[in-house]
């Protein structure tokens, strides 16, 4: 096969073992075959340098020539890149290097974390600003003038790595706008303005990630769903969710989540689904039934034996699909994306024109045009314009995933503006999702109403089942204060109920089957009552 095409060979390409070079059909097979052998990971990124969408360009433009990187998707409402890569073939801190070195101030996200809420300024801001304050003493002491250019040039330098980096791929953003500002601010020995134009424009931006980072909580919030840890049933070991393998059994106990999908294999129990389905009422489990990550086990220990790795959960499907409909955009962000890649070059050019245009054709006082340029660069600055219809979007597709209905995208949304009308064909599954007391009454009259609440709800306090919560609200409705510390014996009766001993009383709270187990009355006398 090799003589046969031999014509195709490539000049100068690697030897084979024989000694005869590759060939182009070979190479391309081999290349097939390295890439097939590939393992992909997603690492998400907080980048707080990406503040619209010029930087999602350079981002792209950083990241896309980086071998063993396959797809690069920039989130702007959260400050998020998502980067498909082959860790064998670029590591995540290369990547961070990457984005670090054009200033982008990237960071790898932890699993489950909730983003850079709440972070403190950076030291670029802070000594900005304390410069700046002391310049504004120069009245006093002449010389300290000299300190509002050294809080111009302490919180420049992001400022000018992001530029520099835009530049260099000959794209212009907000930050080449701010530079020029700032250079002709110092051209003018203005450096009090020189300096007030880099602090603001940096802590503009520190807030601007505060309110993107807290919009975006609601993304994280999804995977908190689910635990970090998980208990194997047969050795009792604590391991991490993410290294439990398909077909491992793990323990669940009552009050816990469940971490991975799976299936019953021993115990009894009832699980609360309501974050997964929208039901509020317990789901009973025995084995062969599925349960699912990021619900809660009420009542009893289940043994589960894993149907999928934590990443293939349900709950990180909603995460993905979630994740999608952010970056998917409406027709109005692509509308506003498509002018404002025309918006900075024509700003730019309508600040040349205004600084240079008014001295040639014979206006005096070139400085003062030359000032009104740089106002004009400053107050265009497109990021507002850009980032308005984005976020927008974004909280409200989490607002929607937190309320468990999930929008696949900003084009979907904007058409929900669109319906006047809405049809369910299920009447009565639409609720608030919270159990409510309607009908509270005593059969056969043998004990005082307010006496029978006492007892439930004292008993329902040591309960984390759904309903007991609608119950202890009832009967402190009725003026009646439970008192848990005066249960005994308290037990939790999976798949029937609870128990417990108060004031010398056993008390049975439940459904039918725990009916025969405190040999109760019968259950025509309640059908009859209900009736």
């Amino acid at each position: 096969f090799v003589s046969c095409c031999s014509s195709a060979c490539v000049s100068g390409s690697p030897m084979m073992g024989g000694g005869e070079p590759y060939t182009a059909l070979e190479e391309s097979l081999l290349s097939g075959e390295a890439a097939a052998r590939r393992q992909w990971e997603k690492t998400y990124l907080d980048v707080l340098g990406v503040c619209c969408s010029a930087e999602v360009a350079l981002v792209e433009r950083l990241l896309a020539p980086l071998d063993g990187v396959r797809a690069v998707s920039v989130v702007v409402p959260s400050r998020t890149v998502v980067v498909e890569h082959d860790p064998a073939a670029v590591s995540q801190s290369r990547i961070v290097k990457v984005l670090n070195g054009a200033g982008l101030e990237a960071s790898v996200r932890a699993y489950g974390s909730s983003g850079v809420i709440g972070r403190w300024p950076s030291p670029y801001i802070v000594a900005c600003g304390a410069l700046l304050l002391a310049s504004s003493f120069r009245w006093l002491l002449p010389p300290l003038q000299w300190l509002a250019l050294g809080a111009a040039c302490a919180g420049a330098p992001p400022m000018l790595l992001r530029g520099l980096a835009a530049a260099s791929r000959l794209t212009l953003d907000i930050n080449i706008l701010m530079l020029i500002a700032v250079a002709g601010a110092v051209a003018l020995k203005d450096y009090a303005e020189a300096g007030v134009i880099v602090f603001l424009f940096t802590t503009a931006e520190w807030l601007e990630t505060l309110a993107c980072t807290k919009a975006s909580a609601g993304m994280s919030s999804l995977m908190s769903m689910i635990p970090p840890k998980a208990v194997l049933a047969e050795t009792g070991e604590v391991v991490n969710v993410r290294d439990i393998g398909v077909g491992a059994v793990i323990a669940v106990r009552a009050g816990e989540m469940v971490p991975v999908d799976g299936v019953v294999v021993d115990g009894q129990s009832e699980v609360d689904e309501r974050s997964l389905t929208g039901e509020s009422y317990p789901v009973p489990k025995q084995p062969q039934s599925e349960v699912w990550a990021g619900t809660l086990n009420l009542d009893g220990y289940i043994a589960v034996r894993t149907m999928a790795l934590a990443e293939n959960s349900t709950v990180a499907k909603m995460e993905s699909l979630v994740e999608e409909a952010q970056q998917s955009k409406s027709k109005t962000q692509r509308l506003i994306d498509s002018c404002a890649r025309y918006y900075t070059p024509a700003v730019v050019v309508l600040g040349a024109g205004v600084a240079l245009l008014p001295p040639l054709l014979g206006a005096r006082d070139a400085e003062r045009w030359f000032r009104l340029a740089l106002v004009l660069l400053v107050s265009a600055c497109p990021c507002a314009l850009v980032l308005s219809t984005p976020v927008a979007t974004f909280c409200a597709l989490l607002t929607a995933a937190r309320m468990g209905v999930l929008v696949k995208g900003g084009d979907v949304l904007e058409s929900l503006g669109e319906i006047r009308a809405v049809a369910f064909d299920k009447t009565g599954t639409i609720t608030r999702g919270e159990f409510s007391v309607d009908m509270f009454d005593v059969v056969g009259h043998k004990v005082q109403m307010s006496y029978l609440l006492y007892w439930i709800s004292s008993i329902e306090s040591k309960s984390s089942h759904p309903m007991a919560a609608a119950l202890v609200e009832y009967a402190q409705s009725k003026s009646i204060e439970p008192k848990p510390e005066c249960v005994a014996q308290f037990r939790i009766l999976p798949g029937e109920g609870i128990y417990g001993e108060i004031d010398g009383k056993r008390i049975y709270v439940g459904n039918k089957r725990v009916l025969a187990r405190g040999s109760s009355c019968q259950t025509g006398e309640l059908r009859c009552q209900k009736e």
